[in-house]
């Protein structure tokens, strides 16, 4: 082999061409433990087609991907399925160097492209349900918008019943392998609740309009542009979107909370035994030790989140107040909560939380539980009937009406 790096065959006719970001720990503010993928496709049609390019860093490893199999040259036609820069970062690169016949986007995804680059990148414009001919097979376009940008989009092609489906259905997973049932079930799930968690849960409203139109398709495959490519797994990861896309809760109780001097936490203790001691799953988390991208992942599912901080300087700990920012800004439903904290003399703390909550329209089940200095055993006890009050509450809600 002449190319340093080498396509990976989806189908006869599908190749992936994308770059493996080992190294990569932070996306836009979301934790990135494991690395990312960023997946371009080519299509072997009579014309040669490009799905999405990658990060503009790692261009040449996506050309000699496709050098691998293809001269670059003869690449006809680019889709760009999602203008954000970690697919289209070297679009301008890939069209000045191949000089495609067209490239094909959304209408607000040109717009984006144009604005992105400062540049007429001269892109064809294609509607929701238009289908191109690439030659013996066609390309459908279905417009996905808010999933997660104005401009994304969907492209088809039914006749390897593959669907390319830009950030839908993906996660930031580096990895040596390129499909689902290659890697472990357990990274898998929480991989991809992660992402949704994190990129696609504020946009619920628009990932539920996703899935009824691909509901409607003949879908064998689901390539995305992060993470491996689900071809065993696709009705597991369209039943996961779809339960997470309801904001049904389930039979777990969130606890986060920050110290300062072990009171609060002594108190979150004697809340999660309270929790556990009905049946009831509890995810405590010291918000100093977890990024707020790991909060959020635990967050998705929760039927309940409890939330505690002391007072400092009149107000939360700053753990606890950017958890809480980064929380509201993801729009979760359907939760209960309550609010605990240690104080010296304010105690505004709990107040303050007892606000947001209620700006995110969480359910209280009672008033802030808020003790001053070290809780001794009875204020413990009423931790621990907090938390059981809470795991009751929870159940009753998971169970349903009878």
């Amino acid at each position: 082999m002449s190319e340093p790096f080498a396509a990976t065959k989806v189908t006869d006719r599908v190749y992936w061409v994308g770059a493996i970001d080992w190294a990569l720990r932070d996306f836009h503010g979301y934790s990135t433990e494991r690395g990312t993928t960023y997946n371009a496709f080519l299509i072997l049609a009579d014309k040669v087609t490009l799905v999405d390019t990658v990060r503009a860093p790692f261009r040449e490893e996506m050309m000699s991907r496709i050098a691998s199999i293809i001269d670059p040259a003869k690449i006809d036609y680019v889709i760009s399925n999602h203008s954000e820069m970690d697919h289209s970062g070297c679009l301008p690169y890939v069209i000045e160097r191949i000089k495609p016949e067209k490239v094909f986007a959304s209408e607000n995804g040109a717009k984006a492209l144009d604005a992105h680059f400062h540049r007429d990148l001269g892109v064809t414009v294609v509607a929701d349900g238009q289908t191109v001919s690439l030659g013996g097979v066609q390309a459908t376009f279905i417009e996905t918008r808010m999933l997660h940008w104005p401009d994304s989009m969907f492209t088809y092609l039914p006749e390897d019943r593959i669907l390319f489906s830009q950030d839908g259905f993906g996660m930031h997973l580096a990895s040596s392998q390129r499909f689902d049932d290659e890697i472990d079930d357990g990274i898998l799930e929480y991989e991809a609740a992660k992402y949704y968690a994190n990129i696609l849960l504020p946009f619920s409203a628009a990932a539920k309009v996703a899935l009824d139109k691909a509901s409607k398709l003949d879908i064998v495959m689901i390539a995305p542009d992060h993470g491996p490519i689900w071809r065993t797994g696709v009705k597991r990861i369209v039943d996961l979107y779809a339960r997470w896309n309801a904001h049904k809760p389930a039979n777990k109780a969130l606890l986060i909370y920050d110290t300062m001097w072990g009171s609060t936490e002594a108190m979150a203790k004697a809340i999660e035994d309270g929790i556990v001691g009905e049946g009831v799953q509890a995810r405590s988390m010291r918000l100093r030790e977890n990024h707020r991208s790991n909060v959020a992942t635990e967050y998705l599912d929760a039927g309940a989140i409890i939330v505690g901080s002391p007072t400092l300087n009149g107000g939360m700990f700053p753990t606890v107040a950017e958890n809480l920012s980064y929380l509201k800004g993801l729009k979760r439903k359907n939760l209960i909560g309550a609010v605990f904290g240690s104080y010296g003399w304010s105690g505004d703390a709990v107040a303050q939380i007892k606000e947001i909550l209620a700006s995110m329209r969480v359910e209280l089940v009672t008033e802030p539980l808020n003790i001053m200095y070290v809780p001794e055993k009875p204020g413990l006890l009423k931790c621990r009937k907090l938390g059981t009050l809470i795991a009751r509450k929870l159940k009753e809600r998971v169970a349903g009406p009878r």
